[in-house]
């Protein structure tokens, strides 16, 4: 698949998908097992406003966290068909994608 640029390979196999584990995040459950991709702030907005208006199931909706922290970031994540969990992301700085 083509995904934003990122090649990513996907496999059908049903008893590995979903988000069983999650890990807390900034007051929010985190699923351990997902995929991410880090767009620009304008992209990440515009595709949380198609995804609300569609009326997504979101497992986090749309927010921002770390708020005034290192790494602050909006975010958001749901499940594709197959039960994938995928988060998208966005950074006002791109020099706090990987501050701690």
């Amino acid at each position: 698949f083509d995904f934003y640029g990122h090649q990513i390979v996907a496999h059908l196999a049903p008893d590995e998908v979903g988000h069983r584990q999650t890990s807390a995040v900034d007051g929010e459950q985190v699923p351990v097992r997902h995929f991410g991709v880090i767009l620009t702030l304008q992209a990440w907005q515009d595709l949380a406003d198609r995804l609300q208006a569609a009326g997504t199931d979101f497992i986090i909706a749309p927010q921002v966290r770390f708020k005034g922290q290192p790494g602050e970031q909006a975010t958001l994540f749901f499940l594709d068909p197959s039960g994938n969990a995928l988060e998208f992301k966005a950074f006002a700085n791109d020099d706090m994608v990987f501050a701690k």
